[in-house]
């Protein structure tokens, strides 16, 4: 119990000395992750059920030559496309974001210090400081989670590549 009484101070610590914006780039993080975690969720496991069911589709017409066909072979690609590539350009934003929320954090902490140093003059280590940990920790944060979140999305866009290409020789037409 005493241990996670001393977690939970040391992240209240953290918090507290980089500032509100480290709670931004946390909560950003955190949907991110969420997103991440979703689509590797998706093309692991429900990718499968919904090829299945497109070829399904697709197998059961009986005319699979025709402008048409090809048409609804196009369609059921698109779809699938479309299912499997959800929120990938939200994630590569929100990877963009973090080291941007960083670096707000670092000129939000860096006023703090120059307001410190027009107030005393250059006299008060102590406040200083606490307005350089403001600068530095959010910098951090945000290089950390976007590069977490980048390599997460280099594997995704791995799968994503593979499923797509899955998708295209499945649903070949007939000639």
């Amino acid at each position: 119990m005493l241990l996670l009484l001393d977690a939970q101070e040391a992240i209240a610590n953290f918090f507290g000395s980089g500032g509100v914006v480290l709670l931004l780039i946390a909560a950003l993080t955190f949907v991110m992750w969420v997103l991440l975690f979703e689509r590797f969720v998706y093309c692991l496991f429900f990718f499968k059920r919904d090829l299945k069911r497109a070829l399904e589709a697709w197998r059961q017409r009986t005319d699979q030559t025709s402008w048409y066909a090809n048409a609804v072979r196009m369609k059921l690609i698109s779809e699938m496309r479309v299912s499997i590539e959800q929120n990938l350009r939200l994630i590569k934003v929100m990877i963009a974001l973090c080291p941007l929320f960083g670096l707000l954090g670092t000129v939000t902490g860096m006023i703090e210090v120059f307001t410190v140093l027009s107030m005393t003059g250059g006299g008060d280590a102590k406040s200083m400081a606490g307005g350089v940990s403001r600068a530095t920790i959010p910098t951090m944060a945000g290089m950390v989670a976007a590069l977490s979140g980048l390599f997460a999305n280099i594997y995704l866009n791995q799968l994503v590549t593979q499923r797509r290409a899955r998708v295209d020789a499945q649903l070949e037409p007939v000639h």
